[in-house]
């Protein structure tokens, strides 16, 4: 291309308009509109002189500038305000920004008439992150953001028109939903220990709907789903497939029993499934360390054999040979007697001599041949500690009142305090009056805050329902479980509820102890409480030491 001062290969002059010797150069049109302005002193009003458009500096181009720059510092202002007050996790809609880029364009200056910019680059501002044209669609509209409104009222105008951050969030774990988190526990509902099973599940129901009514964890509703194995170990197995892999079930809570939890633990394990506050104090669940999906509520029975034979000795006043023990045949009668001599062990300074052991089949009330046990001994027992349901504990002291009217007996917490209370009564009030049992609870008829919110929370939800040892610890275990699915969030997994409940510390329940677990430790409570029922039936509390 040549330039404008070459001569043409014609001869002719660009700058001749007529023509001319060649060198002659010809002026531009608007130069020669410029000489004839100069020449003639009073031009034409309706004449205009042409100005040549410097090309770096002109007017169209400084006010689409202007206009930009205005227009920026409009949306870096609105979406700065919107990420300082926007929930962690959100991002800006780009119709949010189009609206803030149209009221800042509309209060810019308009620049004069000419030739059309170029479009300028944008480039996005580096607190913001623009969504899908999709999502932003669904977005919903967002306040103009005008002068008069302060960062607090565009704050709180925009996070009330935002969604929260956790409401479309989705968990991929088994028994989770949006809606709603299953769990599942395997429980007798029928057989002589069915009234357990009814009893925990009263607990749980009551903790879990007293959630659900507050909004759930995270917009999602607790549920329980339960599975009957009449406190037979043979049919735990069946239950626990059931509630796992049919009804799909997130984890396990307050599945009841001993023997049967050394069939439901190893499945629980093997699927990496969360098993939580079972109603047993067996050692089975207490591993050093402990196994990591396997949390308990409850002191263990160790812990509760400890307490009586301790209270019998230095409180009572008994010797260790005075005392004996009746058990069951199984996982739980064993953790007690296990735990009898552990106590009565460490009070003889390492040695445990011998106890005198009864027992009788689980699922029965046949304790005739622990009674001719007893009746055969030449030196009469001071005190029975008995590791029974509250069926057969009742029939045997049924059986064995008379022949011994100061005999003492203690029970631990597994007996279902309540249900023997019921049967001790229906005898007489001889055969309930001085009856010890262990608590893993405080007492149901104190004011303890947590009994109060249990009284409270099972008047509203199981009208009509008695206050039971049974169904208060089931609560507690639920809440303690519901704290740590608050704490997991809404990316629900097993994993993270885990890690969670293993970072608790001092969880306060106005329980007395705080609740405090950790990776070496899965059991949130170690006190046990001392109670006695009197000649009416009703347990008062007992200091044990």
């Amino acid at each position: 291309m040549r330039r404008l001062s070459e001569p043409h290969d014609n001869g002719e002059d660009p700058r001749d308009p007529a023509g001319g010797p060649q060198g002659q150069y010809r002026q531009a049109p608007w130069q020669d509109e410029q000489d004839r302005a100069l020449r003639d002193p009073f031009p034409r009003l309706v004449q205009r002189v042409p100005q040549p458009p410097p090309p770096e500096r002109s007017p169209v181009l400084v006010g689409a500038v202007i206009g930009l720059v205005v227009a920026v510092a409009a949306i870096s202002a609105y979406v700065g305000v919107t990420f300082m007050t926007r929930p962690a996790g959100m991002v800006a809609s780009d119709t949010r920004v189009e609206q803030a880029a149209a009221d800042a364009s509309a209060a810019a200056p308009t620049p004069p008439a000419g030739p059309a910019a170029p479009a300028p680059t944008v480039v996005a501002s580096p607190s913001f992150t623009p969504i899908a044209p999709a999502a932003a669609a669904q977005a919903p509209a967002t306040p103009t953001v005008r002068e008069e409104d302060s960062p607090a009222n565009l704050a709180a105008r925009i996070a009330n028109a935002a969604p929260t951050a956790t409401r479309n969030v989705q968990s991929t774990a088994q028994g989770v939903t949006d809606t709603e988190i299953r769990f599942g526990m395997a429980a007798p509902f029928s057989g002589p220990a069915k009234e357990m099973g009814r009893q925990l599940k009263l607990g749980i129901e009551t903790a879990f709907g007293a959630i659900n009514d507050s909004g759930g964890i995270d917009g999602r509703q607790l549920k329980l789903v339960t599975a009957d194995d009449g406190y037979e170990p043979t049919r735990t197995l069946n239950a626990m497939k059931q509630l796992y892999e049919k009804d799909q079930v997130f984890g396990f809570v307050d599945n009841y029993g001993s023997p049967t939890a050394l069939v439901s633990i190893p499945y629980a394990l093997e699927h990496h499934a969360l098993y939580f506050g079972a109603f047993t104090g067996a050692p089975s669940l207490r591993h050093d360390p402990p196994d990591r999906y396997v949390f308990n509520y409850r002191a263990g029975y160790a812990e509760e054999a400890d307490a009586i034979v301790r209270y019998l000795v230095k409180v009572r006043g008994l010797r260790p040979e005075q005392i004996g023990v009746l058990t069951q045949q199984d996982a739980y009668g064993d953790a007690g007697m296990d735990g009898v001599a552990k106590a009565i062990r460490a009070l003889r300074g390492g040695v445990t001599g011998q106890i005198f052991r009864m027992s009788y089949s689980r699922n029965t009330v046949n304790v005739d041949d622990a009674v001719a046990q007893l009746r055969k001994l030449k030196v009469p027992l001071k005190a029975v500690v008995l590791v029974a349901t509250f069926r057969p504990a009742a029939k045997f002291i049924e059986k064995t009142r008379d022949l011994y009217p100061d005999m003492i007996y203690a029970t631990i917490s597994g007996v279902g305090s309540t249900g023997l209370a019921d049967e001790l009564m229906l005898l007489g009030a001889k055969y309930a009056s001085g009856v010890i049992c262990t608590q893993v609870t405080p007492a149901v008829d104190s004011y303890a805050s947590v009994a109060l919110a249990y009284k409270n929370a099972l008047a509203k939800y199981a009208p009509g329902e008695a206050p039971d040892y049974v169904s208060l610890e089931a609560y507690l275990t639920a809440n303690i479980l519901i704290e740590g699915l608050k704490r997991a969030g809404p990316q629900l997994d097993t994993e993270t509820v885990v890690d969670k409940l293993e970072n608790m510390r001092n969880f306060e329940m106005g329980l007395g102890p705080r609740v405090n677990f950790g990776p070496s430790e899965h059991q949130a409570v170690h006190k046990v409480w001392g109670t006695q029922l009197d000649e009416t039936g009703h347990y008062r509390s007992i200091e044990l030491e």
